[in-house]
């Protein structure tokens, strides 16, 4: 595990609520203020590399989740869980819906505070989680400089 510094306190990204950071030259990273906890993950959406600092927080059946932009993937804060809405039983009408998990597809990475003081701790697992895509210098130098760019 990797200890990377975050610029700045605490009370500087509760202000802000949400930081990037390109961490260690490699990982490009959000940090996040929600109800008192500070969150680490992947910048980009497992998905198709949205960018889930513009995304909304909402809860789904108790738990906290991110919304992609994009496409409105939801991502818990926690555990990087990809939850869908799925359907109990197709025939019985009228139908019910209910959350179920796709598995771990973003990976979090561990926030400790000390003094104030902010600090990440990456993610080093060798298990591959689909946002790993959008952490590589192929996608950071060629894939994202051809996007299109926002019109001012």
């Amino acid at each position: 595990m990797q200890l990377g510094y975050i610029r700045g306190k605490r009370e500087d990204i509760v202000q802000a609520r949400r930081v990037t950071k390109l961490v260690n030259g490699s990982r490009d990273i959000l940090v996040l203020y929600h109800q008192g906890r500070l969150h680490a993950m992947d910048m980009r959406c497992y998905h198709a590399g949205g960018p889930l600092q513009e995304g909304d927080i909402e809860e789904f059946n108790g738990r906290t989740c991110i919304v992609c932009p994009w496409h409105k993937y939801k991502i818990t804060l926690a555990e990087g869980e990809g939850l869908y809405q799925a359907v109990d039983n197709p025939t019985i009408k009228p139908l019910r819906t209910c959350w179920r998990s796709k598995g771990v597809k973003q990976r979090i990475h561990k926030v400790t505070e000390v003094n104030g003081d902010v600090y990440l701790t990456l993610n080093d697992s060798s298990e591959v989680f689909e946002s790993d895509t959008y952490q590589t210098e192929r996608y950071r130098n060629v894939l994202l400089k051809a996007q299109p760019k926002p019109k001012p």
